[in-house]
């Protein structure tokens, strides 16, 4: 009995010393897959995004990174699934220009709030945007798509991946800047949209450029403006809409990683550390500049600061242009 409780002594010591060396799996972080939830539905921009990067954090984490599509509402069904996860580092999720910006600019009884709700962990990328049509539609560049779109008012058609998306927002923009007069149809993400503009069934597609450059470079769709501080590496003989006239519409895309609110700093500061690493892989950024896509990482604070600024300036653009979503 002694030399039990002797043992027993030694053992309390030693963990008393070590805390770090005896502390169980559980007790680590992550000990568990991780969800990565992406507002939108499989096929657009910010699920390829997703994917590309949870392949490689799994990776760095140790455990998977699941991508769960939640489409909807402009992207507001899933961020607000993202808002109310436990805030322990197992839910995380995808934000965007329109769930963290274009929708609190618009939406006056949104589920949710984009600055108080969420913990910023990193920007991912930048991406252009991209307006192209069907390659029926007849025009050739843009000049002649303002000219065909101004003799038909309200009858040529733009798809966008929902009500209050980035694409909504382009198009009504455009349609300021452009004095025409586009019909809105709006979709449940960005891959149902292209779909149907692929199939004819709709003209004109505002979407991020990594969901559309494959059918843009197949010749299924044709690229009118790229929207972006210089051309895009990857369409570069396609203006900017600021070359054509239209800086209104010539605003870039980002796409991030967030988690509820209340996320303890050290699992901030992993996360933010583990997707610096995935960004820094050659393979990883070879893929997403063949999407169009240019890798970023910045640290959560300046990521925070940054969808406050967007928030902001999407408010003084929705005043501006009186655009107003119900």
């Amino acid at each position: 009995m002694k030399s039990l409780a002797k043992l027993l002594l030694v053992a309390a010591a030693v963990s008393a010393l070590f805390p770090g060396q005896t502390a169980s799996a559980q007790d680590r972080y992550p000990s568990k897959p991780i969800r990565l939830i992406v507002p939108f539905p499989p096929g657009g921009t910010t699920d390829i995004v997703a994917r590309v990067v949870a392949e490689k954090m799994g990776g760095v984490l140790g455990q998977a990174v699941v991508v769960d599509n939640r489409g909807g509402a402009g992207g507001a069904i899933g961020a607000e699934a993202i808002a109310k996860a436990a805030p322990d580092g197992y839910t995380i999720g995808m934000a965007t220009v329109s769930t963290h910006a274009i929708n609190p600019a618009l939406k006056q009884n949104l589920p949710y709030d984009a600055i108080k709700d969420f913990t910023p962990i990193t920007k991912l990328v930048a991406v252009h945007n991209v307006m192209s049509v069907n390659a029926s539609v007849k025009a050739g560049d843009m000049k002649q798509f303002v000219a065909l779109a101004a003799g038909q008012p309200g009858k040529v058609t733009f798809a966008s991946p929902g009500n209050g998306s980035l694409g909504h927002m382009m198009g009504e923009l455009f349609k300021v800047a452009s004095r025409t007069d586009l019909l809105h149809v709006p979709y449940k993400g960005a891959g149902p949209a292209l779909n149907d503009v692929l199939g004819g069934q709709v003209d004109v597609l505002f979407d991020n450029l990594p969901s559309s450059l494959a059918h843009i470079q197949s010749g299924k769709l044709r690229a009118l403006a790229v929207a972006g501080p210089a051309r895009s590496e990857a369409l570069p003989d396609v203006p900017t809409f600021a070359e054509l006239g239209l800086p209104e519409v010539n605003d870039a895309a980002w796409f991030g990683i967030v988690a509820p609110a209340g996320l303890p700093a050290p699992l901030v500061t992993q996360l933010n550390d583990a997707t610096a690493k995935v960004l820094a892989l050659p393979e990883v950024k070879d893929r997403l500049r063949q999407l169009g896509a240019i890798p970023v990482g910045n640290s959560a604070s300046k990521f925070g600061a940054e969808i406050r600024a967007e928030i902001e300036k999407n408010r003084r653009l929705a005043r501006d242009a009186n655009i107003r979503i119900e």
